[in-house]
Order: C-alpha cells, then sequence, then structure tokens
C-alpha cells in the first residue's frame, strides 16, 4: 500500500493524504463514535484528482470507502485497515446559481446548510431539509438519497437533483450535468448514483433544482386523541392546505414525553398527556392570507374532533422550540443509551398496528425496554428508537427481528430514508425481490468488476 499512497500524494500533495493518529482520530459516524482504522484518508481537491486517485487505486485493485459529512447511521462509513478513504471535505465549492433557471452547481463536499444559505441569498430556496444540516453534504445526501422534513411537498434528494457528476471505479468521470427539467435524451444517468450509497461511483458535482423562496411560514404543534384521528388530520391538511402543507411530523406520547416531562430538556407546549403530537407546517407567499387559510384548517379539525389541542408559533423561536423536540436526537441517546434506531416505512393505516405489536413484542422480551416513536407520518416513515440496557451483537440481532420481520408481508421497506449499508444488508431481502438484488449485482458487476467502491455496503 505504500508505493500506491506515495503515488496518491504526488497527486493530492502533502495536504491532501492523512495517515497514522490523523486518520485514528476521526470516527467513522456521529452515532457510535467509531475511530477510523483505514489505511489513510485521501483528500481530492476536485474532481481531475478524485479520477487519477481512483485510475491508481484500479490498477491496484485498492478498495475505498467514501467518506461525506459522516451523518449516516447505516455504518457506510465504516472502512478497515487495508481500505482508503475518499474524502470529499475539500470539494465544497458552490460553482454556479442561476437564477433565471433556479439551478446551483455545486461539489459534493458542500454542507447542505452552505447550500440552503445561499439559495437563500439569491431570493430561492433549496427545499431538503434535516437535522444534519449542518454537517450532512450534499454528496453524502444524493449517495443516500436523503429524505427529510419537507418530502411531503417537494420529494426526496432525487427530486431535487437535475444532473451529477461521477467518478467510476476505474477512475472514468461520468458528466451529466444536466440543467434542464426536461431530457429525455436516453437513459436518465444520474439514477444510477442516487441512493446508491457510493458503491457505483463517487459523485463529485451536482446540479440542483432550487425552488421560490417562501416568505410566509406557519407552525402548529397539536394533539390528536387517536390514530384514526390523526390520519383524518392528515387528510384534511392536505385538502385545505393543498400544496402549502410543507411537513407533517408525528410524536407518538413516548417521544414528546421522554424529551419533555422525563427528561425536563425541553418545555411542553402542550400537557403529556395526549397518544399523539404533530407538527403541522405551511409555507407560502402572503403571510395575512396564509395564516387565515391556516388557522381555518386547523379550526375546520377541532370541529371534527380531531385535534385535542393545539399552539400556535407566534415567532421564530416559538417555532424553533417546537421543533427542538422533535429533533433532539442527543436526548434520545442520553435517555436510551444503548441505543438501537430504526428508519422504516409502511402503508400509514398499517402504523398504529406494527407500532402496538412491536411494543408488545419488545416489552414481552425485555420487560425493562423502552421504545419511543416519531417519523414524517406524511412520508409513511417512522423513527424508531429502543433501549434494552444492553447492545451485545446478539440482542442488536433480537431487536431488529423483531422490528424487521414484520415489514415484510405489509410491504414496507427496512430503510425509509437512512440507507443500507452494512447495518441493513442483511435484511436487504424483506424489502426486495431476488430478481430486484439480482438486477442490483449485474449493476455493480457491471460497473465496479474488482468491488472496490464501499466493498461489503449495500449488497455485501
Amino acid at each position: 500500500m505504500q508505493t500506491l499512497l506515495n503515488d496518491i500524494k504526488q497527486v493530492v500533495g502533502p495536504s491532501g493524504l492523512l495517515t497514522g493518529d490523523d486518520v485514528t482520530q476521526r470516527s467513522v459516524d456521529w452515532l457510535s463514535g467509531e475511530r477510523c482504522r483505514a489505511g489513510a484518508i485521501v483528500r481530492p481537491a476536485d474532481t481531475e484528482q478524485l479520477a487519477a486517485i481512483m485510475t491508481l487505486c484500479h490498477d491496484a485493485a485498492q478498495p475505498v470507502v467514501t467518506h461525506g459529512g459522516l451523518t449516516g447511521l447505516v455504518h457506510g462509513g465504516r472502512a478497515a485497515p487495508d481500505e482508503l478513504v475518499i474524502s470529499l471535505e475539500r470539494m465544497t465549492a458552490i460553482e454556479d446559481i442561476d437564477h433565471v433557471g433556479a439551478t446551483m452547481t455545486v461539489q459534493a463536499g458542500v454542507p447542505l446548510q452552505r447550500v440552503q444559505e445561499a439559495a437563500a441569498a439569491a431570493d430561492l430556496q433549496f427545499p431538503l431539509d434535516l437535522g444534519a444540516r449542518g454537517s450532512c453534504t450534499i454528496g453524502g445526501n444524493i449517495a443516500t438519497n436523503a429524505g427529510g422534513n419537507r418530502v411531503i411537498r417537494y420529494g426526496m434528494m432525487r427530486q431535487q437533483v437535475l444532473g451529477l457528476e461521477a467518478v467510476l471505479a476505474d477512475g472514468s468521470v461520468i458528466s451529466s450535468l444536466n440543467h434542464m427539467l426536461k431530457n429525455n435524451a436516453g437513459y436518465d444517468l444520474k439514477q444510477l448514483f442516487i441512493g446508491s450509497e457510493g458503491t457505483l461511483g463517487i459523485v463529485t458535482r451536482a446540479v440542483l433544482k432550487l425552488q421560490p423562496r417562501m416568505t410566509s411560514e406557519q407552525t402548529a404543534l397539536v394533539a390528536t386523541p387517536s390514530f384514526a384521528a390523526l390520519t383524518h388530520l392528515l387528510g384534511l391538511m392536505r385538502q385545505r392546505l393543498g400544496g402549502q402543507l410543507s411537513a407533517f411530523e408525528v410524536m407518538w406520547q413516548s417521544h414528546y414525553r421522554l424529551l419533555t416531562v422525563d427528561s425536563g430538556r425541553h418545555s411542553p407546549p402542550l400537557p403529556a398527556e395526549h397518544p399523539y403530537y404533530v407538527i403541522v407546517e405551511s409555507q407560502g407567499t402572503d403571510a395575512e392570507q396564509d395564516a387565515s387559510r391556516f388557522n381555518q384548517a386547523l379550526e375546520a379539525a377541532s370541529e371534527q374532533g380531531l385535534i385535542s389541542d393545539a399552539v400556535l408559533a407566534q415567532s421564530s423561536a416559538q417555532r424553533q422550540a417546537i421543533w427542538a423536540i422533535r429533533e433532539d436526537v442527543d436526548g434520545l441517546i442520553e435517555s436510551l443509551s444503548p441505543l438501537f434506531t430504526f428508519d422504516v416505512s409502511l402503508p400509514i393505516p398499517d402504523m398504529q398496528d406494527y407500532v402496538d405489536t412491536l411494543q408488545a413484542g419488545l416489552a414481552e422480551r425485555w420487560p425493562h425496554g423502552r421504545m419511543v416513536v416519531f417519523g414524517h407520518l406524511g412520508d409513511g416513515n417512522l423513527h424508531i428508537s429502543i433501549g434494552i440496557g444492553s447492545n451485545d451483537t446478539d440482542m442488536r440481532q433480537a431487536v431488529e427481528q423483531l422490528v424487521y420481520a414484520p415489514l415484510a408481508p405489509l410491504g414496507g421497506s427496512v430503510s425509509a430514508e437512512h440507507g443500507i449499508g452494512l447495518e441493513k444488508r442483511d435484511y436487504l431481502g424483506l424489502s426486495r425481490t431476488p430478481q430486484e438484488i439480482a438486477l442490483m449485482r449485474t449493476l455493480k458487476q457491471a460497473l465496479d468488476p474488482k468491488h472496490l467502491l464501499n466493498r461489503h455496503k449495500v449488497l455485501g
């Protein structure tokens, strides 16, 4: 490997190659804090350097693991001592903003929050939003097809990407930096890389689709008396708010009570006695009319018995305080550690039975265990956090079986938005048919026949 590293240093320069303690002092993801064990970390400054690096690695049959913001939750950034890490942390340029076409061209290492801020400065918005916005990168968002808080209105990352550039395992550069909404000239090659978790190519640049900036925002935290009321509320908000509905985030009482009353981390805007709490948010461009429409929608819900209690945010600070309860993952870690986290999707009508069955199974096996549920219910996505007082391998596998096995007959997915990585690889067959997995393997073999890119991830 040393000869290869010497050759790579000639490409990236001394500052572009980290070894020894500079590698081991880094973690491979934010949740576990696991130290990086890679042979070295390579930090290219641009696509040309990365292409040269991958040509060298391909010739040497050297496997690599790509690192973005390291905010993933499925161990996609884990690297073995005989692997190299390719970090895109130096590729952070916002190259161009097209105000008329409403696009932004960026390098893959730029953090999501910087893209959001640059769009806002241009009187536009980049609508993808998630709690790790300050750390996660656009390349990582693309590689995992990130979801987040506004999928119900704008869709996932896949819907925000018009074009991209990627480096293949052999160093070839695929430049498909399309800027147009309509382009049916053959296969849409960017889709090969979106959601592929770095196993088919390394995304280096992207053309992002921007949206008009919303100047009006309405946020409410409401409590509902039952799951039936909750689903009817979702339908009513979609009907009354239409395209303005930008978030419908649900916290089961387990989540809300833990992070307010039990932990004292947040002041509860509403009493913690209700079974469900929903953050309803709309965005528009006319503050007075939008507020009236939002209030009328909530009044209609209240008249129909769908809301037990509600509080409307009257300021940005109040809005942030409401969202802080929903996004306080640190609080979950502190309260439930050692923590098992799950990200699943399933049909909304099946959610309550699924959660009840899971809770019963957990209580039977681990009477002192604790489960917390929240999620993007409007998108069919639940986040489940479980603490049983142990995190050994056998216990984890037992909990995973409880969580994942019921999803298959429901047509659900073991991963709604976090990806597969290493953690969910053995459960992929619950959500994909043998024929689908075989086609995935065919694509992997065609684009990376030496299995150098994020080996063992997703497909093994």
